[in-house]
């Protein structure tokens, strides 16, 4: 139970970090997300590679099984969902900090959707009308005079896809996460993560032509990447995965609701901006659908855990 609490205080902590990160990205949206991405991984990599070097054989004692995972994490978290959340912050004359934020919510629906195609489990009846209830509030949230805003051009819609796409990108690699977690430290699953993050980031940069901007990131704007490296992208991701080993990725889901609603008092706060009424109530119906979703898989996950395995019954 100790532990359970640490690691409960510890996805609390990297949530109310992540809360902070939009208003440091938000500095950078001249920037090309791959590139912001990029070099926030290469800082992290080069503070973690004494503890790489140091610790070079336990990476040894990975399964190939555990570095794949660590792959799929690095791409579709690390490298993936985070230029696409950066994209998102970037649109900041299209669409508002909170809305960004509150819209990631949206992770536990993909996670579990991840399980069940990965991972082969069932999907329930309620986890479907919940998730329905989720998407439907997530739009109103989103577009608060109730019809999509077209009069930005695409501003507001591709905003809002990039962040549903961040949401879906990290959603989808939670399974990944506890996975590579698996007998190990989070430090050195984390270490791996920015070793290969990088890497899938330059290839974005390549893919989008980005690669003049490598060498046209300014000192002020180097300034905000190690900013994001030291608070809230390095240090919360170590703090998130120390409190991921020790919780169930349900019980994860709802602690993780600190992040949007801490974010939307950030906007209030630093940016002065407030969600409308509809928001605000779209936001309310998200968060209870969210928890509902993350209490439906605790359920089903105990349930699951009760059942005799196939072996056993063989024995029997």
């Amino acid at each position: 139970m100790k532990y359970v609490k640490l690691g409960s205080l510890a996805v609390v902590i990297a949530a109310l970090l992540w809360s902070l990160d939009g208003l440091l990205r938000r500095n950078l949206y001249d920037l090309p997300p791959s590139v912001v991405v990029f070099y926030e991984h290469i800082f992290g990599l080069i503070i973690l590679l004494p503890f790489i070097l140091f610790t070079l054989k336990s990476f040894k004692k990975l399964t190939k099984k555990q570095w794949l995972a660590i792959i799929g994490v690095s791409f579709l978290s690390g490298a993936l969902g985070t230029i696409l959340y950066t994209a998102a912050l970037g649109q900041i004359q299209y669409i508002p900090f909170s809305v960004v934020v509150l819209l990631q919510q949206l992770n536990p629906v993909f996670a579990i959707i991840a399980a069940a195609i990965l991972l082969k489990e069932p999907l329930t009846k309620k986890f479907f009308v919940l998730a329905a209830i989720a998407l439907i509030a997530a739009y109103f949230v989103t577009f608060p005079d109730y019809v999509a805003n077209f009069s930005t051009g695409s501003g507001t819609v591709l905003a809002a896809l990039f962040a549903v796409g961040a949401a879906a990108a990290w959603g989808t690699s939670t399974a990944f996460s506890k996975y590579a977690l698996k007998n190990t430290s989070s430090v050195h699953i984390t270490a791996a993560r920015f070793a290969f993050t990088p890497i899938f980031a330059f290839m974005f940069i390549l893919a989008s032509g980005s690669i003049g901007q490598v060498t046209a990131v300014s000192a002020g704007q180097f300034k905000y990447i190690v900013a994001i490296t030291f608070s809230t992208g390095l240090m919360a991701l170590l703090i998130y995965y120390f409190g991921l080993k020790r919780v169930p990725a349900s019980r994860s889901a709802i602690l993780e609701l600190a992040w949007p609603l801490s974010a939307v008092i950030v906007g209030y706060l630093f940016l002065n901006q407030t969600l409308q009424l509809s928001q605000a109530i779209a936001a309310i119906v998200l968060t209870t659908a969210i928890i509902f979703i993350a209490k439906d898989a605790q359920k089903a996950a105990f349930v699951k855990s009760k059942e005799p395995s196939k072996t056993k019954v063989a024995e029997q």
